[in-house]
């Protein structure tokens, strides 16, 4: 293998369906809460619309700028697959737009992530498929290469392998390693069922506050002055 940077992988080890879709209505935040709150792709990645993303990672690593790649990934990608690309971040050329988001949609492609740049916000806003995207720019893409296909790549600053399981919601996107995936699978439902049960406390107004008293944080190392903070530092 010594065409380092221009090759396809063509075989991904992907978990099973069933494993998956267990994350299904699960929000990211709760998922992020049970991972440490790490794992997480950093907040420039946003949503171009609000429909919630579940699938296996698919990654594509691009010249910056260059959907070359992209185009090969949504013909080779299985129903289910969330194709998830490092571009550097770059902003200056967009990768994709309605079109492909609409090819990749009929195919069944279950995402795509993009650490780069899209176009056609507002198609893309109003189609029941979900992308996310570092920035928006009219300005079109290369189409010559090189580039690499399910190898591991880095997207919001977090490495993603081939077969991973990538959430994706409003909040924005996290990834899950199919080894872990079971325990942080029953970690999240119990986080889940403990936040449903907290609302539920606070629509009865019976929600324990217990943990943020006055007492609590003065055990904490927290000053409770009861004066005014002008008394005591005075008036500017």
């Amino acid at each position: 293998m010594s065409n380092v940077g221009f090759r396809i992988f063509k075989r991904i080890h992907r978990p099973s369906p069933e494993l998956v879709r267990g994350f299904q209505g699960i929000p990211v935040a709760n998922i992020a809460d049970e991972m440490g709150r790490m794992f997480c792709m950093d907040t420039g990645l946003r949503p171009l619309n609000t429909t919630p993303m579940l699938g296996t990672a698919f990654t594509v690593r691009a010249r910056p700028g260059c959907n070359l790649m992209l185009h090969r990934a949504i013909d080779m990608a299985e129903p289910g697959d969330v194709i998830v690309v490092e571009d550097q971040g770059d902003q200056a050329n967009a990768l994709t737009g309605e079109n492909m988001m609409m090819w990749a949609a009929r195919r069944g492609v279950a995402g795509v992530v993009i650490d780069g740049a899209v176009r056609d916000r507002a198609s893309i806003g109003g189609l029941a498929f979900p992308v996310y995207s570092r920035g928006i720019t009219p300005r079109g893409p290369h189409k010559n290469g090189p580039g690499e296909i399910n190898v591991p790549i880095s997207c919001g600053g977090v490495v993603v392998h081939p077969g991973d399981i990538v959430v994706g919601d409003e909040d924005g996107v996290l990834v899950i390693a199919p080894r872990d995936a079971e325990a942080v699978l029953r970690k999240a439902r119990g986080k889940l069922a403990k936040e449903i049960a907290t609302r539920q406390a606070i629509e009865a107004g019976t929600w324990d506050r217990s943990g943020y008293t006055e007492e609590v944080l003065a055990a904490m190392g927290c000053e409770v002055i009861d004066a005014a903070y002008a008394d005591v530092e005075g008036a500017r």
